[in-house]
């Protein structure tokens, strides 16, 4: 994944915090410690893919298209990169020469077909919740985090 993709997935979560809010490039280039010109790119990527609305004026901003229930991590991974895929021949086929006698093409398929679903099962509402309790102020001691 790279690190476009990356800042993706954290712009599309910040903005699952508040889904119904309109969020400026500005306020979370610097919320989330991103340069603006790089949020700007990452939101019309976004936009382009029907994942975010760009809304224009002087309230303008960016809102999620969807509810944040609706939008997998896998879509957003598709959106900046294309199609998701472990190996070439994982997504697309004809795109390795050596394909045709590949003894592990199959098994990377199957493998890409796991990930995949993992990916398609995790929403950007899911992502938004925090993972961990932080300790009470106060406290003598750190938390320690609940086992599920």
């Amino acid at each position: 994944m790279s690190k476009l993709t990356d800042y993706g997935t954290v712009i599309m979560t910040y903005m699952a915090r508040q889904p119904q809010g309109v969020h400026s490039v500005a306020e979370m280039a610097a919320v989330l410690g991103l340069a603006a010109p790089t949020t700007s790119k990452i939101l019309k990527i976004l936009a382009r893919r029907e994942l975010v609305h760009s809304l224009r004026g002087v309230k303008g901003g960016y809102r999620l298209a969807r509810p944040p229930e609706q939008i997998s991590i896998a879509e957003v991974i598709d959106a900046m990169e294309g199609p998701f895929g472990m190996t070439e021949c994982s997504v697309v086929a004809g795109l390795c020469v050596q394909e045709a006698g590949c003894p592990l093409r199959e098994n990377w398929q199957r493998l890409n077909q796991v990930i995949r679903r993992a990916l398609d099962g995790v929403t950007l509402a899911e992502m938004s919740r925090p993972s961990f309790r932080p300790a009470a102020q106060g406290a003598a001691r750190p938390a320690v985090p609940r086992r599920s």
